[in-house]
């Protein structure tokens, strides 16, 4: 059974949807509800990680950047079926990865909100992040059930 073109085609815009949704604004966040609020994504947030805490960047940088893009690339070669259906797991469990770092921001934002240090709301960009990570699960899913074993 060959791989649905609509799949196919939700797996190739992921590749356009992702890089998209590094550079929208995931959080809008400011110190006193006086001044504006500066727009938080998950490459200005790298950016200003890396001078201060490398590891916890480069840890970010894997499961945000790294992880997602090479689930989608490795799901595009197998839909073409220019990659062995037996790596299907190992493509599902690294797309997962990325979850991580939506509940990572939702811990930020509810211990930020708690401790009423400044002013913190949630933007669309966390909502396409998430909704990538939720379709590439989703699509890693129903990649399985049409591709056969081996």
């Amino acid at each position: 059974m060959t791989t649905p073109l609509w799949l196919r085609g939700l797996n190739l815009a992921l590749l356009v949807l992702f890089p998209l949704s590094w550079f929208a604004p995931l959080i809008r966040a400011g110190l006193l509800p006086l001044f504006g609020l500066s727009d938080i994504s998950v490459i200005s947030g790298l950016q200003s990680l890396w001078p201060d805490d490398p590891m916890l960047a480069l840890l970010v940088t894997v499961l945000a950047l790294f992880a997602p893009m090479l689930k989608t690339i490795g799901l595009a070669l197998m839909h073409h079926d220019l990659l062995s259906a037996r790596l299907l797991p190992v493509l599902a469990w690294a797309g997962k990865l990325a979850m991580a770092d939506v509940f990572l921001i939702a811990l930020y934002v509810v211990i930020l909100k708690g401790a009423g240090i400044g002013r913190v709301e949630t933007a669309w960009g966390l909502w396409l992040f998430t909704g990538c990570i939720l379709a590439s699960v989703m699509v890693s899913g129903l990649t399985q059930r049409y591709r056969p074993k081996g």
